[in-house]
């Protein structure tokens, strides 16, 4: 009865050499990477100057201009400096302004302060003639109109008469703060040079607030300038 059960030696062989051929002759796996065409050489330089870009592009700039906050008290020339000299700017300013960090301020005299009212001022040490400052007019309630206004600010400043007289293009504009204060606002293209100014009437006194720079520093620093320009403003605007 085993011998009857047990496999024949001949069938298992022949089944082992069958499996063994159906084996051998199944189809060889395909490569793992397909064979591409070599890129052409047009591709090669096209990629290589796109990765030289890459790398050699400056990174955009993350500097930011930093301003400085001025207190302007719009003293009178008697009480210039305060009492001792000691007075608290912040605590008894009647207007503001942005200063680019690094310029300077010119001390205003008496005589000068008394003269034609300029009260403050503040220049690029770099470029002096690049600057900004303040004047300011006593007896003023309300302003009169924009041609007046900017007018009589130049019987005051030959500097801006000289600059008016000369200039491409003279724009006028208005504008009101938050609480309905009037701002005349001025653009003065000249020749050589360029001015912003701004007007307002507050506390009786009528603030000119003037930014001024030569042509070529205009051109560079334009965007400073305009942001010192629009930072003018009376306690009373806050």
């Amino acid at each position: 009865m085993a011998t009857i059960f047990s496999p024949s030696p001949i069938l298992s062989s022949s089944t082992t050499t069958t499996t063994a051929t159906k084996t051998s002759q199944k189809q060889p796996h395909p490569p793992l990477f397909a064979a591409t065409k070599p890129p052409s050489l047009t591709t090669l330089i096209t990629t290589t100057l796109a990765a030289t870009t890459l790398l050699t592009s400056s990174p955009p700039s993350l500097a930011e201009d930093i301003y400085n906050v001025y207190y302007g008290t719009a003293a009178s020339a008697a009480n210039y400096g305060g009492y001792g000299g000691n007075s608290d700017k912040k605590a008894s300013a009647e207007y503001v302004y942005d200063v680019p960090d690094g310029w300077k301020e010119r001390l205003v005299s008496k005589v000068e302060k008394g003269t034609n009212g300029t009260d403050s001022e503040f220049y690029n040490p770099k470029k002096r003639t690049e600057k900004e400052y303040l004047t300011f007019l006593s007896g003023f309630r309300q302003l009169a109109p924009k041609d007046v206004i900017l007018n009589n600010l130049a019987l005051s400043d030959v500097d801006l008469q000289d600059l008016i007289a000369s200039a491409d293009n003279v724009a006028s504009d208005e504008r009101k703060d938050d609480k309905g204060q009037l701002y005349y606002v001025y653009e003065v293209d000249g020749v050589g040079a360029h001015s912003l100014i701004t007007v307002t009437c507050a506390n009786n006194k009528l603030y000119a607030h003037f930014v001024n720079a030569p042509t070529p520093e205009w051109s560079r620093d334009k965007e400073m300038l305009r942001h010192v320009h629009e930072s003018f403003k009376t306690v009373g605007s806050f």
